[in-house]
């Protein structure tokens, strides 16, 4: 098992050197990188110096034992629930890692590697009752080896992607994007956008996704992998049926291909749209900030006739044109709502911010009231709010970068006021009069965790 899952030590890309990389020999002044590391600088230094181009003999990188321990170590990290067979990450733990990588290593080798129909799960979307999200998850097995492929697959289409895109991407991040947004609004451009492709995931036509794949890889054993991936059945109900359309949503390597396709719009942009605005997209959520109204509507023509090539149509509910100036108008965008406000220094100059939506507050109550309701009035105060401290800690981590202190402050009065509730419960006391005994000291002896004074505040002026 262990001959046949012997790591090769060599890496042709094309270019001198990468041998002594894929060896762990760093650059001078640089720390020695590991073997996936260095295959992946060397496919990106390929892709950077060539932009034209196309790769092959990736197949055989996905196979590699490096490349699968660290896909196996993402897997891991993700989580995740259980594929069609009902194994889980713990089970493969127990079962022996070592073995479970050398045997998916051998079938892709052997090019006997197929994958298992999806199992669809129906997730509730989050401020949005009676609406679910379909979720289409992949076995352990199959996850393993899409992280792997993507691993490989990243450098070389992450090279052409353009600045605009923020979605899924190294070093990039939704902060990122309304960054973006705020500095161009700031500039003048007061006409927004605002735009939702219509089931991006399942709506991509196959063909048109793995042309976009082939602009730069050649190979045919890793086309034929992607193809199988999107044409591999969905069970629901006891019957497996096969997408005509669509990328798995909820499969590793769906972000990757989503932006794969969707890069046309960015392109897009840097040409005949240039003229009329700026994008920030972010994956299938996207603005465009535009100085006028006429380019705005030009804009919109623009954006929905970009991605009908691709069988993507914006959402008609979710797709408008926004006016900002003033303060007139807002939009939400990645949880946050955006909206220019008076400055309170400068009378009459307005200055774009941004802060938790509605709908992100909401998503936050709701967690709150199912952590201290009722039925859990058996548990230990300490319990919940042990539970209730790390999803108040990972949303302060996300909304603070902004002008959230108004919010952070409601949403500390609203948990202090749930958790003397639920204590008041627990000691059989009647009525809301929590006031006296649960003041600020009983509050931080529990040591909840409090949202005020977390906030970091943006610049306001568009150059800063």
């Amino acid at each position: 098992m262990r001959i046949a899952c012997e790591e090769e030590t060599r890496v042709s890309a094309g270019s001198a050197g990468s041998t002594r990389r894929e060896e762990g020999v760093a650059r001078p002044g640089r720390r020695p990188l590991d073997k996936v590391r260095a295959l992946q600088w060397t496919l990106y230094r390929c892709a950077r110096q060539d932009p034209e181009r196309r790769f092959h003999a990736l197949y055989g990188r996905v196979s590699r034992r490096g490349i699968l321990w660290r896909a196996w170590a993402g897997v891991c990290a993700n989580r995740g629930a259980p594929g069609v067979g009902g194994v889980t990450v713990d089970a493969v733990a127990a079962a022996g890692v070592e073995e479970f990588l050398c045997d998916l290593s051998q079938q892709l080798r052997a090019h006997a590697y197929r994958p298992s129909p999806l199992r669809r799960v129906m997730i509730p979307k989050p401020g949005r009752p009676g609406e679910f999200r379909p979720l289409s998850i992949p076995t352990v097995a199959d996850r393993v080896v899409m992280t792997a492929a993507k691993l490989v697959l990243e450098p070389i289409f992450e090279v052409g992607f353009l600045p605009v895109s923020y979605g899924f991407r190294p070093k990039r991040s939704a902060i990122d994007a309304c960054e973006s947004v705020r500095v161009e609004a700031n500039r003048g451009r007061d006409w927004v956008l605002e735009a939702d492709i219509r089931d991006c995931f399942g709506s991509i036509r196959h063909d048109a996704l793995v042309a976009q794949v082939a602009r730069r890889v050649v190979d045919g054993l890793m086309l034929k992998l992607i193809r199988a991936w999107l044409r591999v059945g969905v069970l629901e109900d006891g019957a497996t049926g096969s997408p005509g359309a669509g990328t798995p949503q909820g499969s590793p390597i769906s972000s990757l291909l989503a932006n794969i396709a969707l890069h046309v719009l960015d392109e897009a942009w840097q040409g005949e749209g240039r003229r009329l605005g700026v994008l920030v997209r972010y994956c299938d959520d996207f603005v465009v900030l535009c100085p006028t109204r006429d380019r705005a509507e030009q804009a919109r023509e623009l954006a929905g006739a970009v991605p009908a090539a691709l069988g993507l149509q914006l959402h008609p509910d979710k797709t408008g044109i926004i006016h900002l100036a003033r303060g007139g108008q807002g939009f939400d965008l990645l949880g946050f709502h955006h909206r220019k406000v008076e400055s309170w220094r400068r009378r009459g100059r307005f200055h774009l911010q941004r802060w938790p939506s509605k709908r992100a507050m909401g998503v936050l109550r709701d967690k709150i009231r199912a952590a201290t309701d009722r039925r859990h009035v058996g548990r230990p105060l300490t319990a919940v709010i042990t539970d209730l401290n790390p999803v108040l800690r990972g949303w302060s981590a996300y909304f603070r970068w902004g002008n959230s202190a108004g919010r952070f402050s409601t949403i500390d009065s609203y948990v202090h006021e749930r958790l003397a509730i639920f204590d008041n419960r627990k000691r059989n006391i009647p009525g809301r009069s929590w006031g006296k005994r649960h003041d600020g000291a009983w509050f931080n002896r529990f040591g909840v965790f409090y949202l005020s004074g977390n906030v970091r505040r943006v610049a306001v002026h568009a150059g800063r």
